[in-house]
């Protein structure tokens, strides 16, 4: 089982950048595939970011790519998402995701993800 807390969240002007983290708990962190989801009031949860199986390779979704990366540190159990030039459609509640070494669908999709964090709040002014 993996425990998982955000952080990092916050208000922030257009243009600006912040970074958000994902402690997780648990010995066998660094087999579970990683993502990145958001959700803005009176919408679905969309996919942000993730890493392949491996963890070799990372994927995007097409509204934040070049602007987002993320990143891990398997020594710190911790997930990173660092955001850039930061837009206004940016706002939502971020959630960081765990899907577990079995699972072999597509991992764009919430569904995919068991474990998940409490979320953190960013909000872009204009």
């Amino acid at each position: 089982q993996v425990q998982l807390v955000e952080s990092g969240g916050g208000l922030v002007q257009a243009g600006g950048s912040l970074r958000l983290s994902c402690a997780a708990s648990g010995r066998t962190f660094s087999s579970y595939t990683m993502g990145w989801f958001r959700q803005a009031p009176g919408k679905e949860r969309e996919f942000v970011a993730r890493f392949s199986r491996s963890g070799g390779t990372t994927h995007y979704a097409d509204s934040v790519k070049g602007r987002f990366t993320i990143s891990r540190d398997n020594a710190k159990n911790t997930v990173y998402l660092q955001m850039t030039s930061l837009k206004p459609e940016d706002t939502a509640v971020y959630y960081c995701a765990a899907s577990i070494p079995a699972y072999s669908g597509s991992l764009y999709y919430p569904d995919s993800y068991s474990y998940w964090g409490q979320g953190t709040q960013v909000t872009v002014s204009s």
